[in-house]
């Protein structure tokens, strides 16, 4: 199928900082092992009685050095296999790091992953003269990939309601549109966005057995550009103008956070979760919110309190806003944040657990300038640690948290949250 290129103007290329070799268990099937197996790496001193592989159930991955770096890691971070070899002799899940591939119909949509340095900080050439190798990719997947999974439908809005794909792209590209708007502070286009969404809740998309009231792809259209327009006249027009989070949203929504500031693996590993005591020591803390806060994650101060996460970050730079913008524009244009990507959420709620993603960076950024980071700074390292885990924690995607991100968008706390943490 042909691999699309999001409009939003983002860049990567690897600049061999080292940290994905650190971070992640990276699978590798069968073939690779064989691979890599015949590449003769046992002949040399530094890989004796060193497994190249691990184990874990009925999956192997590459094996890590004590100091949590990868086997095949270099002291050059860079990786051996790929020196020696090249890079079609790296494992598929390494090569296609951070690219991101997600099926929408009769093709796919090229996003990436923020967790990766260059690609927070938009280093190297732009996407879109890398479709050669996401088509590489692409192929890869289409010839060990059911058809059937390549050919399944598009998410549901909410329940069973479903659209076409092209009407989900509609809705993708009209909210991409509210959150490029660079004449308002970013934490207010979230919440027009949630605006529009809470309305789009009540549409009737399937008529109702009336072809009269089916939202048509040009009635769709014409939907989304009236209450875009609606919400900006009845969205408050700045955060001190609405509501703070009540008491139990803060409580759920600081259990959220934790979730997005975990590392449970690699060289970023938090310390206050080792162990069932540890963790539940820490979900404790992160309930009651006072103290100071756990350290889920190795960048995470160890001074950090949660009084500090109640004080307003301040004024951002530029570039500070064009990374939450870009951020979220890429997991919106890709459909990153519903279906199968996303734990199998609909469109509505997948967009409202993105729209959460914003107060958790703002959170955790709040936290991060307790030990001298500068905002942006602390912002960078914030998204960087919420991107990791979208989509791929899946404590995310455990019914308990399904939960709790619906009782906060029923509460009306989304908006709330993301005003006050958006200051």
């Amino acid at each position: 199928m042909q691999v699309r290129s999001l409009p939003v103007l983002q860049n990567w290329d690897c600049h061999s900082c080292g940290d994905c070799c650190r971070s992640y268990a990276v699978p590798v099937t069968a073939d690779e092992r064989r691979r890599i197996e015949g590449q003769g790496w046992e002949a040399l001193p530094e890989f004796q009685g060193i497994p190249f592989f691990v184990r874990r159930g009925s999956e192997f991955y590459l094996n890590h050095r004590a100091d949590g770096s990868c086997v095949f890691l270099g002291a050059d971070n860079l990786c051996r296999i790929h020196g020696k070899f090249g890079s079609a002799a790296k494992p598929l899940a390494c090569r296609i790091y951070p690219f991101l591939l997600v099926p929408a119909g009769d093709h796919w949509n090229l996003g990436l992953r923020l967790a990766c340095p260059s690609a927070a900080e938009n280093k190297g050439r732009a996407l879109s003269e890398q479709l050669s190798d996401a088509r590489e990719f692409a192929a890869f997947f289409e010839s060990t990939t059911a058809k059937e999974k390549l050919a399944a439908p598009p998410p549901p809005l909410q329940g069973s309601q479903t659209v076409p794909w092209g009407d989900v792209a509609r809705i993708a590209a009209a909210v991409s549109r509210l959150l490029a708007n660079e004449a308002e502070p970013f934490e207010r286009r979230w919440r027009k966005v949630l605006f529009v969404v809470s309305m789009l809740r009540k549409a009737k998309f399937d008529g109702g057995g009336d072809p009269k009231k089916v939202v048509t792809a040009g009635r769709l259209s014409e939907l989304l550009h009236v209450l875009g327009e609606a919400a900006h006249d009845e969205e408050p027009k700045t955060a001190a103008e609405v509501p703070i989070p009540g008491w139990v949203g803060r409580t759920i929504f600081r259990q959220l956070a934790a979730v997005y500031a975990r590392k449970d693996h690699g060289a970023e590993k938090g310390t206050a979760q080792r162990g069932p005591i540890g963790r539940i020591w820490s979900a404790v803390k992160f309930a009651a919110g006072r103290g100071r806060v756990p350290k889920l994650h190795a960048a995470l101060p160890d001074s950090a309190t949660f009084s500090a996460t109640e004080v307003p970050l301040g004024s951002l730079g530029d570039n500070a806003v064009s990374l939450l913008s870009r951020w979220h524009r890429l997991k919106v244009e890709s459909l990153q944040f519903c279906g199968s990507p996303n734990f199998g959420l609909g469109v509505w709620e997948g967009l409202e657990s993105l729209a959460l993603t914003f107060p958790a960076a703002m959170w955790l950024a709040r936290v991060l300038v307790v030990d001298g980071r500068s905002p942006d700074a602390a912002v960078m390292q914030a998204v960087r640690m919420v991107d990791d885990n979208f989509g791929f924690n899946p404590l995310l995607g455990s019914t308990r948290q399904k939960f709790a991100l619906r009782m906060l968008a029923n509460r009306g706390e989304l908006p709330r949250l993301i005003a006050w943490y958006g200051r």
